[in-house]
């Protein structure tokens, strides 16, 4: 969160679009015909994957990954063309939507126009010849951020962009310095004064490596001062030890909890239960109530919910990064009522306002959620192993309506029966 993020950002929702395989054809035409339909799910922010031209040399997979950029200036031609891609950004416009970019600063193919034109601003191994410092990374290199002449080429790249989205999402943002993230900052607002700044942090363990090798590795707290928001992966290793057993739900819980102390008051984080590089939510939780618990329970935390493309029909599989792997839009199942109906509770105020804690049942697997904004109060209970159980709530004895689902919910003595599935009610 810089200085001058908003918190209303923790109103937003995102919709991550992977355009090779969102559809048959896997073009930005495609994915404009599906837009109207990605708006009524309750979506705010449409994030595309990498846009731009793929390198040849060293490719990974028959198509090659679209991390592995062989020029920031120009529009992947399997795609389409720039006047496609204009075309879509202004349909998401007219649907009031908003059009984010991935931007991949850390590392190029090795055959991009920069390591042909500017051969100087790469990391060069021990050898002398251009390489990468992330060993499975095969098939990119690394760029060189202590040439500021690099420098003044990105960020022209991004002010170039910014013309025509409403922002980027940032790859391995930690990896590169922090003065070159707040100078693209000041110099994109000269152009888009508005643009929103979403930086892909990292977990813990991998910035602790990075470290001892001597790498450039921000915290969360070092890119919250360039970038509006950045990912939760701070208590990703939280996230997936509960669900291995090796953590307590009672430890995961407090990782959560203490966001709202260690980060600054208009601190966002974007969270997910998958992306494109995590397993689908639908293999992690294949039992269905226990998937919508998860989702409903990911939505009212304090942040930006994310939405990766197919989750909404229960894809279990990621899409492939390295060659065509459409995601399936006929599984028989559709979580689209669910997101519908988050969408309204996640834009109330006090989602952006409040303070959030949360309490955990660790013997029902039930998570209990209390945003307060003065005298305002909003209330979760998730069952996140689809149990029956009942817990106390601080709020006082009556008749409450299910925010999600419209049914009827009564606390009494200070207790709420949770049936095994999610509720939200605000008093």
């Amino acid at each position: 969160m810089a200085k001058l993020t908003e918190v209303t950002l923790r109103n937003q929702v995102v919709y991550s679009i992977y355009v090779r395989n969102h559809s048959e054809e896997g073009t930005f035409k495609a994915v404009e015909k599906d837009l109207e339909r990605i708006k009524e799910l309750g979506v705010d922010i449409i994030w595309l994957l990498p846009v731009h031209p793929i390198g040849l040399a060293a490719r990974k997979g028959g198509l090659g990954s679209p991390y592995a950029i062989q020029d920031y200036r120009e529009i992947n031609p399997e795609l389409g063309t720039l006047a496609d891609f204009r075309s879509l950004t202004e349909a998401i416009h007219r649907l009031g939507m908003k059009c984010i970019i991935d931007v991949v600063y850390n590392h190029t193919s090795p055959d991009s126009w920069l390591a042909a034109h500017h051969p100087e601003f790469f990391y060069r191994t021990l050898e002398g010849k251009l390489g990468n410092r992330v060993g499975d990374w095969g098939d990119i290199v690394d760029l060189d951020y202590n040439n500021q002449e690099l420098w003044d080429y990105q960020i022209e790249s991004l002010t170039m962009w910014a013309g025509m989205v409403d922002g980027f999402r940032c790859d391995v943002a930690p990896l590169l310095p922090l003065d070159f993230w707040l100078r693209a900052r000041e110099e994109v607002a000269a152009v888009n004064p508005g643009c929103l700044w979403l930086a892909e942090s990292i977990e813990p363990d991998f910035t602790m490596h990075l470290r001892s090798r001597g790498m450039v590795s921000l915290s969360d707290s070092e890119v919250l001062q360039a970038f509006d928001a950045c990912y939760d992966y701070d208590v990703y290793p939280y996230f997936t030890g509960y669900l291995n057993g090796s953590v307590t739900l009672g430890s995961y819980i407090e990782k959560i909890n203490a966001q709202e102390y260690i980060y600054p008051g208009n601190y966002v984080k974007l969270r997910f239960l998958e992306n494109h590089d995590r397993p689908r939510a639908k293999a992690l939780f294949p039992e269905e109530n226990e998937l919508i618990n998860w989702t409903a329970f990911m939505y009212f935390q304090k942040g930006m919910p994310l939405i990766y493309g197919g989750q909404e029909t229960e894809n279990e599989i990621c899409p492939d990064l390295f060659d065509k792997n459409t995601v399936n839009w006929n599984t028989g199942k559709d979580l689209s009522w669910l997101f519908k109906a988050l969408y309204p509770i996640k834009h109330k105020a006090i989602m952006a306002h409040g303070v959030c804690q949360f309490t955990a049942h660790e013997e029902d697997g039930i998570v209990c959620g209390m945003h307060t904004w003065g005298e305002q109060k909003l209330a979760g209970v998730f069952s996140l192993r689809g149990r029956q159980g009942d817990v106390e709530l601080e709020l006082p004895d009556g008749a409450y309506v299910n925010l999600i689902d419209g049914s009827a919910v009564t606390v009494a003595e200070g207790r709420l029966h949770c049936s095994g599935r999610p509720v939200i009610i605000e008093a």
